[in-house]
């Protein structure tokens, strides 16, 4: 896949959601995840939908540190499956190319700037992950880690 530049990021994920464009490459990217098809660290989340009730399913990284897995909200903490997860308990499914049941729950925001920094390091630009250095996320890291 492409890269895509900062500019068409802006685009695809303008107001903090995803547009048509993004919303088919994250289902394609999600499909392809479910399947064992990509990277091993690009899995397919699956959570409830808050207010339907439906199965809503989207790419993510899994950023591994200190013997743990980690999923970044690249959009933020006010994310759609964010929100879903946290209204679900944190019950989540990860696909790749097998099923695992889940709970995640969140980091204290002092230990967020190593984790953030490892997701950067391992998130394809291509998948729409933040570039370096200009990112919300890397913001955070930085802020985090003073």
């Amino acid at each position: 896949m492409p890269q895509v530049g900062e500019r068409s990021r802006r685009w695809m994920f303008g107001g903090g959601r995803p547009n048509r464009v993004a919303t088919l490459l994250n289902h394609g990217t999600a499909v392809a995840a479910s399947a064992g098809l990509a990277p091993k660290r690009l899995v397919s989340l699956e959570v409830r939908g808050r207010r339907t009730g439906r199965t809503l399913s989207l790419p993510v990284v899994v950023a591994d540190y200190a013997d743990e897995r980690y999923l970044v909200a690249m959009l933020g903490n006010d994310a759609n499956w964010v929100r879903n997860v946290r209204a679900d308990g944190g019950r989540v499914v990860l696909r790749h190319g097998h099923r695992q049941n889940v709970r995640l729950e969140e980091v204290d925001r002092g230990r967020r700037a190593p984790i953030l920094q490892r997701y950067l390091e391992l998130a394809p630009r291509s998948a729409g992950a933040p570039a370096r250095g200009s990112s919300s996320a890397a913001r955070r890291a930085r802020r985090d880690r003073r």
